[in-house]
């Protein structure tokens, strides 16, 4: 599943989008960054009808010129400081390489700004917390692009938890698992950029969603392993993207990690570019003291009238990747015009750094480290 939206978010640069105008819109949108994945916003947002995308900011001249011309954006810049100080935008969305999340969404939102930045949050908690922190001042909006907690599969799960279907969630189980799937493009292999491999890319969307599911509990314990084993070497065999940089390649292959809540819960996470599986993972399963379940397929698991069951939905509604930005995009619209409660707040953000900050000063450390509370 997971790689046919990655296929999607590649191939969708062939295809026409359309334009966006400022006649009657209520919300002026600037896109920082115009790589893949503004692509998948700016279809959302022509869908939506309460905004107009006016700027657009790159650093690439080449880039900006494409996004511009394909959606008819007519202010272009290379530097966000200024698109702010001379478009004013109501809302930014922040699409850039994760080493800019925090500085452009906090220049965002010093500038009066709502801003979503697409995940991970940022690079540390402590940028996470100082960008909170700039939205509570200035009263603006903060959310991240954790499209996968709008997925149909997802909020069924999270319906049944908070009915009590499963009981108190003890183990919850994250895989973000390719056998051979490392990007070609960007700047996924360069950690001073990314801030890391597979877990802070991948793993990112399957642990936010098992933790929302999960009710959220505060992270306080994590323990970690990394390993680079293929990366940052040629590749001689034949994968759906082939020929990445490898001489630039320091980030993991593989990372393990376990994160361990204040209300005794157990998360074990497993996420990956090359892994040597008979096919690729993107799932979570639960376990709590009256249920549990799997994202995928989606199935709740429990005992009814003196009988192990298991409980397959007859029907969920289908939704493609453009399909979870516009429902996201929707959500943080409303939350801005109608104060309508934000579903991916920056809270949620935090939450998830703080346990890929974990594993990774984990695997640093040798040894499990703290989470401390904020």
């Amino acid at each position: 599943m997971e790689k046919d939206n990655m296929e999607s978010a590649k191939s969708t640069l062939t295809r026409e989008a359309p334009s966006h105008t400022a006649a009657d819109a209520k919300l002026q949108v600037a896109m920082v960054g115009c790589g893949g994945i503004s692509e998948h916003y700016m279809r959302a947002l022509a869908g939506i009808g309460r905004v107009a995308v006016v700027a657009a900011v790159d650093v690439r001249e080449d880039t900006l010129a494409h996004f511009q011309q394909r959606h008819h954006v007519a202010q272009g810049f290379s530097d966000y400081k200024k698109m702010l100080s001379s478009i004013h935008p109501d809302v930014v969305c922040v699409c850039t390489p994760n080493l800019l999340h925090a500085p452009v969404s906090i220049a965002a939102l010093e500038a009066g700004a709502h801003v979503i930045t697409e995940k991970p949050m940022a690079l540390s908690p402590d940028e996470c917390e100082l960008m909170i922190k700039t939205a509570r001042q200035m009263k603006r909006k903060l959310g991240v692009g954790f499209q996968y907690r709008f997925h149909p599969a997802t909020q069924m799960l999270k319906r049944a938890a908070d009915m009590g279907q499963f009981g108190p969630v003890m183990l919850v189980r994250c895989q973000a698992m390719r056998r051979r799937g490392m990007p070609n493009w960007g700047v996924f292999g360069q950690k001073k950029l990314q801030g890391g491999g597979p877990l802070i890319d991948i793993g990112v969307h399957v642990m936010e969603m098992a933790h929302y599911v999960m009710g959220s509990p505060r992270p306080i314990h994590a323990s970690g392993n990394i390993w680079t084993f293929a990366g940052n070497r040629p590749n001689d065999v034949p994968c759906m993207w082939p020929g990445w940089n490898w001489q630039s390649h320091d980030i993991e292959d593989l990372a393990v990690g376990q994160i361990r809540f204040d209300n005794g819960a157990v998360m074990q996470v497993e996420a990956s570019f090359i892994a040597h599986i008979e096919k690729d993972q993107w799932n979570f399963q639960l376990s709590g003291s009256r249920g549990g379940a799997a994202w995928d397929p989606p199935q709740i698991f429990t005992n009814h009238a003196g009988t192990m069951v298991n409980i397959t939905p007859a029907y969920l509604p289908t939704m493609d990747f453009d399909g979870l930005f516009t429902a996201k995009l929707e959500n943080f619209v409303q939350a801005v015009l109608d104060d309508a409660p934000l579903e991916a707040p920056a809270e949620a953000g935090l939450a998830i750094q703080e346990m890929i900050d974990g594993i990774y000063r984990s695997a640093a450390a040798g040894r499990e480290v703290d989470i401390p509370a904020r």
